[in-house]
């Protein structure tokens, strides 16, 4: 693919007369195929003017999509991006639902789909380097494909959530432990869209389960979010954190999660840190037994509310840090927020995007 024309000198640090938003978007879906051989996409996102950094790759997490990070906001954070001059770039991984729903493990996305989307938008724009922004399990398998050398051409990794180590509340601990296993034997995956839209009579019966027991607001896919993903009411943001909008909007942006996920992230909940299945050759079994094979700068962020992830994920990755390269690495735990409305907050755009952009051109 041929390499975009470098920004004309009169665009260069151009500060926009307006803030960018999702109307001003040019936006450019590129397929691409994962080292396995699995269809992937990323979508390119361009503004008003040339960018005049490099490009960022932005990843989002299980069983939603790249379109995650362009809510119904006055302000996301892809506008954020854009008006600071990076080159935006959204990824589609194995896990999104905007592809083919396949069962897969973080190891498959570790090993096959962040290094050919890295390769991809490397030779998209012709740059040698890149920086990521990245969100929950396409935060953990990026950071398992960084940490074990398999994306050298990544200086700066911007980790949402979780990272190496997983801490989740007990609740939840005794559901993908107990009653993960027991689900996976009747259904291949579950999808919190069931909230809305029930498949089948089982799909039905987990549905009507959690109406009975999320009563703390109308939006069904709102609640099985809650049920699959963590504990809390609601368990991946707080209410009062999203508008109206954004909270209608989440009922299209969340579908099937497969139940090998659940299994690879009981053990590594289990063994308190990322392990791999031990299916994908390369890749080491435990992520945190020994120094990072990466010269990347990590900043770690994490929702002090956060019911999916305990805060506590990120300081056990950042103390695993410390303890190989003292002093280069960052944490910054964000009070009052959660696990995704530090991306889909009312706030955000003064909260937390500001944060996201200075942990990237430090």
């Amino acid at each position: 693919m041929t390499a975009p024309p470098p920004a004309r000198p009169e665009h260069r640090h151009r500060t926009p007369t307006s803030p960018t938003t999702r109307r001003d978007h040019i936006t450019e879906v590129q397929p691409f195929t994962a080292r396995d051989g699995r269809p992937l996409t990323v979508v390119h996102v361009r503004g008003r003017y040339p960018p005049y950094r490099g490009p960022v790759l932005v990843v989002h997490g299980a069983g939603v999509r790249a379109e995650l990070f362009r809510p119904p906001l006055p302000r996301t954070l892809v506008d954020a991006l854009i008006d600071d001059g990076w080159d935006v770039w959204l990824l589609n991984w194995r896990a999104s639902i905007d592809l083919d729903p396949v069962p897969w493990t973080l190891d498959e996305a570790a090993a096959y789909d962040h290094p050919a989307a890295v390769a991809h938008v490397l030779a998209a724009t012709g740059a040698d380097r890149l920086k990521a922004v990245v969100h929950c399990q396409g935060s953990t398998s990026f950071m398992m494909a960084a940490v074990s050398g398999l994306l050298p051409e990544v200086d700066t990794v911007v980790s949402n959530a979780v990272s190496l180590h997983p801490v989740v509340p007990a609740l939840s601990h005794f559901k993908i432990h107990w009653v993960a296993p027991a689900v996976a034997r009747v259904l291949p995956h579950l999808s919190p869209a069931w909230g809305d839209r029930p498949e089948g009579l089982v799909a039905g019966c987990v549905a009507g389960f959690v109406r009975t027991t999320h009563r703390e607001c109308r939006n069904g896919v709102c609640r099985m979010v809650s049920f699959t993903y963590g504990s809390g009411r609601p368990a991946l943001w707080s209410h009062a954190n999203l508008d109206e909008a954004t909270h209608d909007w989440i009922r299209g942006e969340f579908a099937e999660v497969p139940m090998t996920f659940f299994a690879q992230m009981d053990a590594c909940v289990r063994a308190g840190r990322l392990v791999a299945t031990g299916q994908v050759e390369g890749l080491p079994h435990s992520f945190a037994d020994r120094p990072p094979q990466t010269d990347a700068r990590f900043a770690l962020l994490a929702g002090e509310d956060n019911r999916c992830f305990l805060a506590d994920s990120q300081r056990r990755t950042h103390a695993f840090l410390q303890r190989h390269r003292p002093g280069r690495d960052s944490l910054h735990v964000l009070p009052g927020y959660g696990h995704l409305d530090v991306f889909l907050g009312r706030r955000a755009a003064t909260d937390t995007y500001p944060l996201i952009l200075q942990e990237l051109t430090r």
